[in-house]
């Protein structure tokens, strides 16, 4: 079971169709849940198991209820495209809550090479099976070093998710999760952003983090790693937390790499993602859904 460092803190209205956006065929990911799912932050039901060496999720073990027709119906999932330029648009799926949809959307960076990572789009549509909208754009094309470019589509990909929730009347925030070099990501758009578009983010063992950053991130940021991740150092972590001040929280398990949370390798790894995906998804509840619920009379 994973375990937090000295000083790091554990953490107890669908889009329109717009904007340029090319629809394609729907598809499933590689597994489905079928969680009964509200907006409350109690346990998950599902079932989590090893299959020939892989972590696998299943519908097994559910509330005799949920049947499995119901299942399918907890999310939409669609592959898409942004922008109207013909010579160059995004890739991205969409996936979207539908019987338990909480009105709240983010953005899900993926690591450099990750966006065809079917682990990647399972995460997602985790995400969005606890009510969340989630784009998963491809705004790497594996390429590092085409930043300027990565810069833009970032903001292309934002912006349609502001339009799409524009569109249908809905005026919150998002919120915006990344692992790997998209979990850097995060933390280079969030210094820019200063609140603008996005609330709340969570890095999941970002890679190539610039610290002096930190001091111009104004929303709360969760920060997951395991220390032995020599491509996510804990020192610089410590660094990101200090500089990003009062709101934001790090939190390191001991003994995991790199990937852990969203492609666990083993049971003990298994135990500490399900544990680091609860912290994420209240994470994202208190600062996206909580906040905007309004007082009853």
């Amino acid at each position: 079971m994973g375990s937090a460092t000295a000083g790091a803190q554990w953490i107890s209205a669908p889009p329109t169709g717009r904007s340029g956006r090319r629809m394609g065929i729907p598809f499933q990911p590689s597994f489905r849940f079928a969680f009964p799912i509200s907006n409350s932050i109690g346990q998950l039901k599902g079932k989590r198991e090893i299959k020939g060496g892989k972590v696998c999720y299943s519908a097994e073990g559910v509330k005799d209820e949920i049947e499995e027709e119901e299942a399918c119906e907890l999310v939409n999932g669609m592959e898409l495209s942004i922008g109207e330029e013909a010579h160059h648009s995004i890739t991205a799926y969409l996936f979207k809550a539908v019987k338990n949809n909480n009105g709240t959307a983010i953005l899900l960076l993926t690591d450099l090479f990750a966006f065809q990572d079917s682990s990647v789009r399972d995460f997602a549509y985790r995400l969005a099976c606890n009510g969340f909208n989630v784009l998963l754009p491809d705004v790497f094309h594996g390429d590092s070093c085409e930043e300027q470019k990565t810069v833009e589509d970032i903001a292309a990909a934002t912006k349609w998710l502001v339009d799409e929730f524009s569109a249908a009347g809905i005026s919150r925030k998002l919120g915006i999760v990344g692992f790997g070099y998209g979990g850097g990501r995060v933390i280079d758009v969030l210094a820019q952003d200063k609140g603008s578009y996005f609330s709340i983010g969570a890095s999941l063992y970002g890679t190539e983090v610039n610290p002096s950053l930190a001091t111009k991130v104004e929303v709360p940021v969760l920060l997951i790693s395991g220390d032995n991740d020599p491509l996510c150092p804990v020192s610089v972590m410590k660094d990101l937390e200090k500089g990003m001040g009062e709101g934001s929280k790090l939190v390191i398990f001991g003994g995991r790499g790199h990937g852990f949370v969203h492609k666990p390798g083993s049971p003990e790894e298994d135990e500490d993602a399900e544990q680091a995906f609860l912290m994420l998804r209240n994470w994202l509840h208190d600062g996206l859904v909580a906040t905007n619920i309004e007082p009853t009379a």
